[in-house]
């Protein structure tokens, strides 16, 4: 059998989904992006699986990952990973269902039966997060992730960070204590801003509070990890175990999460984990993404005994709701119950992509770009 082709297909809202075909007829989908970056990735797997896969065996899946990763002498990075993340997933579903096993078997078995999921609340205006959290928890998730600000400059007011308080203590009071409620920072609060409203913030027992700094500030966590009861998280814009390493050294985070399309596929994501399991740090795959992306996550999380729950964006307890889920022949193919996640059981990622749907969904004209926010003296603010 030897990888015999290959599509790549900009579907929206903003994701690119790969098909790789196999010369015995068997196909592997996977999900390679930047958002915001679609065109350089789809340049960066146009080059990668014709100069290192066409014409080779898809099922040596450590031997091509090492080959893409290694074979480049500038190597890393967001655009390569991403490329090389959605190549990964696609090789592990020809390689499961060669096997005619999950990816999770191949990886070592499940270690539970089931995983708990958390949905994003988003927006800016307080009353509709708050309503959002409140069906959410009607809807029987156990967990539930947002911002605390929008955009925050550098030095804020007292008052600016008395909102971000409000913000995360109105849907605390809206929700009650039973339910797990993850802050993100999201990159946007500077380092001397961020120990204040770490501070604020701790009285309503976050489960984490993610990306507190940037990630080009990781060497902070430490410092800010000791001034706080509240776990620290970051990871979705590290890219490979080696991101990772210096991290888990410092003993600054109780949380990552990585993810699968970023942090270089379900070979790589399986791998953070494992070391992290060695820091005693938790796992939670970031994965605001398609079905696609969503259940080679799953196949890593499964396998993996520190993680102990799963991002995703697609209204599980409503399929018919769901446009992500659209892109599959079974859109119900997650069983969602009571916040968790069945373990998938069938061969390779455990879906079966709606191929005539992604070709009908390609045709429209995708190149998303996240927006570019400005502070009020005209500088550029972290989105």
């Amino acid at each position: 059998m030897q990888i015999s082709g290959y599509e790549l297909f900009a579907v929206p809202p903003r994701w690119l989904l790969l098909k790789l075909e196999t010369s015995d007829g068997l196909v592997g989908w996977g999900e390679p992006i930047i958002q915001g970056r679609l065109q350089t990735v789809r340049a960066a797997v146009e080059e990668l699986v014709e100069l290192h896969l066409l014409g080779e065996d898809p099922l040596r899946t450590e031997y091509h990952w090492r080959k893409m990763y290694q074979g480049g002498y500038y190597r890393g990075g967001p655009i390569l990973m991403s490329a090389l993340s959605g190549i990964d997933h696609a090789l592990w579903d020809i390689k499961g269902k060669h096997y005619d096993a999950p990816v999770h078997e191949l990886l070592g078995g499940a270690v539970r039966n089931q995983i708990m999921v958390h949905q994003w609340i988003g927006g800016d205006k307080l009353e509709s997060i708050t309503k959002q959290a409140i069906q959410r928890r009607n809807q029987a998730y156990k967990a539930l992730k947002l911002n605390a600000t929008a955009e925050f400059s550098p030095i804020e007011t007292p008052a600016t960070v008395e909102q971000a308080r409000q913000r995360v203590a109105t849907v605390r009071d809206a929700v009650d204590d039973d339910l797990l409620l993850g802050v993100d920072f999201h990159g946007r609060v500077s380092k001397p801003m961020a120990s204040q409203l770490v501070k604020a913030l701790e009285p309503y027992n976050p489960m984490f509070i993610d990306q507190p700094v940037l990630p080009e500030h990781s060497e902070m966590l430490t410092d800010l990890s000791d001034r706080t009861t509240v776990p620290l998280s970051t990871g979705e814009r590290f890219y490979s175990r080696y991101d990772f390493k210096p991290l888990l050294v410092s003993d600054a985070v109780s949380v990552i999460q990585p993810d699968v399309t970023h942090v270089g596929g379900i070979t790589e994501l399986r791998k953070v984990a494992t070391m992290a399991e060695a820091f005693d740090v938790s796992v939670i795959p970031h994965c605001p993404l398609s079905p696609v992306a969503f259940a080679a996550s799953l196949q890593a999380a499964f396998a993996s005994t520190n993680a102990v729950m799963q991002e995703q964006d697609l209204s599980l307890h409503d399929p018919s709701e769901s446009t992500g889920l659209q892109y599959l022949e079974d859109p119900e193919i997650f069983e969602f119950k009571d916040g968790y996640v069945a373990c998938p059981t069938e061969p390779g990622l455990g879906i079966k992509v709606d191929e005539d749907y992604v070709r009908d969904q390609a045709k429209t004209n995708v190149n998303w770009h996240n927006p570019i926010w400005h502070h009020e003296d005209g500088g550029i603010a972290e989105w």
